[in-house]
């Protein structure tokens, strides 16, 4: 097995970055998730109430801030009542800090695999094998990667990624054919420098 795609969200809900490598650490990937957007309530909104948010693409500039289509993030014109802040605290993640997906889960998906928004996607791995791998661990050189469980999905997997379109279908099929559960929970147990192309193997 081998990493085959990393990825990061700069911004909550928002289209985010692949990358080449990935720096980890007990928030997951570094950079990921660091703004968050607020709604005309003063509460985290996501892209499951506000679909809208699929639209904008957050990468991470060189000063480490984020840049939401080509402007630095704190540039960015949002909804009356909406603002953005930023926020590095361990709970701004919706379960945990990353989330790891794998090839054979995707193509028996069906779908675009950026539906599941992983951090991580694993290449080499037949099937449904990932559903037998909670509670285990992933080593990359010397990263470990702490497996939980597998994820609940939400209405996020309802929207393509490209035009926004919602297919109720798609949430429907998830769980009808997986339970409802696509991808896995995961943590760093021991950090480091990831790549792609680097070899996984399984432990514990």
């Amino acid at each position: 097995m081998w990493i085959a795609e990393l990825w990061r969200y700069p911004v909550k809900s928002m289209a985010g970055e692949r990358l080449a490598e990935a720096t980890l650490g007990e928030n997951g990937i570094t950079g990921d998730r660091i703004v968050q957007v607020l709604g005309p309530r003063g509460r985290i909104v996501t892209a499951r109430t506000d679909s809208w948010l699929l639209g904008h693409r957050a990468v991470l500039g060189a000063d480490g801030e984020p840049v939401i289509d080509g402007r630095p993030w704190r540039q960015l014109r949002l909804p009356e009542g909406y603002q953005l802040r930023r926020y590095e605290g361990v709970d701004r993640f919706d379960v945990l800090p990353l989330l790891v997906a794998t090839d054979g889960a995707i193509a028996a998906f069906g779908r675009d695999g950026r539906r599941l928004r992983p951090n991580i996607v694993i290449g080499g791995v037949e099937g449904l094998a990932e559903r037998t791998w909670e509670k285990r661990a992933l080593r990359v050189g010397e990263t470990l990667v702490g497996i939980e469980k597998l994820r609940q999905r939400c209405v996020m997997t309802t929207y393509d990624p490209d035009t926004l379109a919602q297919d109720v279908g798609v949430l429907r099929d998830i769980v009808a054919r997986f339970d409802g559960r696509l991808a896995l929970n995961c943590w760093v147990v021991r950090g480091g420098t990831v790549r792609v192309g680097d070899r996984v193997e399984l432990a514990g």
